[in-house]
């Protein structure tokens, strides 16, 4: 559970702008005494927040409004330093459902991309889980592990309870890993990654009977891909799902005491859309 009481130095706080016909800017920032919070209308020091309690508006020296409290993990992943495009919260938490993970669950993630979908799992498997996480660029690798640390140091200053230590990040190609999967038996597997169907004959072997691989790839040619090469390779999966995540968001625009808010339709996307395919690993029917 959160921590009760004011900010702290080192943990991570969220300042929310409202903006006049636009959605609102919000600004991710770790609480240091000498550094400062920068807005496009003005700055705000850490040292005005450590202290206030969550919940309270302050203002920027040009005057802005900014509304602090603690973020979400979305809204982590959404604002945190990122070099590939992540998987968005809305896709990832269908993925979770697909994969049907339990704490203390063993998953295999490819690739690491800038680590959200590795601090999803990491929560879903729980301290007594474990997540392998593999990445082939140094510069993803790197940065998947930053983030991943920088959200458990946050955490244990803003929570009663630390964040578990459960995900190993490994520089390696899937494709050249069969060794290190002959010792592992996974409950679940994920492929984020430009040609999962490479990773598919190494991840098999070590999936359990009934265990599912999540698929997130982003045009239906991949899907087809992806579809012929398990039919020509003679995998034992048989694809239960694909679907498309759509997400509409709505603005509360404020009208008057009587009314306190009305929702319209955004007029912008919030996140792109990709495809997620739901396979799971059958034992061949005998002949």
């Amino acid at each position: 559970a959160p921590r009760s009481g004011p900010f702290r130095s080192g943990e991570l706080a969220l300042a929310e702008m409202r903006r006049k016909h636009n959605a609102p800017l919000k600004l991710l920032c770790r609480l240091a005494a000498e550094a400062v919070l920068s807005s496009p209308s003005g700055v705000l020091p850490h040292r005005d927040i450590i202290g206030q309690l969550p919940g309270q508006v302050l203002r920027t020296s040009g005057g802005a409004r900014l509304l602090l409290r603690r973020p979400s993990l979305d809204e982590y992943v959404l604002l945190m330093p990122r070099g590939p495009t992540i998987a968005y919260p809305k896709d990832v938490s269908a993925l979770l459902m697909m994969m049907d993970i339990h704490p203390g669950d063993t998953v295999l993630e490819t690739g690491s991309g800038s680590g959200a979908m590795s601090l999803f799992l990491s929560r879903a498997v729980g301290s007594k889980g474990r997540v392998l996480s593999y990445e082939i660029r140094d510069d993803h690798h790197n940065l998947a592990k930053k983030n991943y640390r920088h959200w458990r140091s946050a955490w244990e200053i803003g929570h009663m309870d630390e964040w578990p230590d459960n995900v190993e990040f490994i520089l390696k190609d899937i494709s050249t890993a069969a060794a290190d999967m002959k010792s592992v038996i996974l409950d679940a597997v994920v492929l984020d990654m430009l040609n999962p169907q490479c990773a598919l004959p190494v991840v098999h072997p070590s999936l359990k009977q009934g265990g599912v691989c999540a698929v997130y790839l982003a045009n239906i040619t991949q899907v087809i891909d992806l579809l012929d090469r398990i039919r020509s390779w003679k995998l034992h999966f048989l694809c239960e799902r694909i679907i498309e995540v759509t997400h509409r968001s709505c603005d509360a625009a404020e009208t008057n005491h009587s009314v306190p808010y009305i929702a319209r339709p955004s007029h912008w996307q919030e996140a792109h859309s990709a495809f997620l395919i739901k396979l799971r690993k059958f034992r061949p029917l005998l002949s």
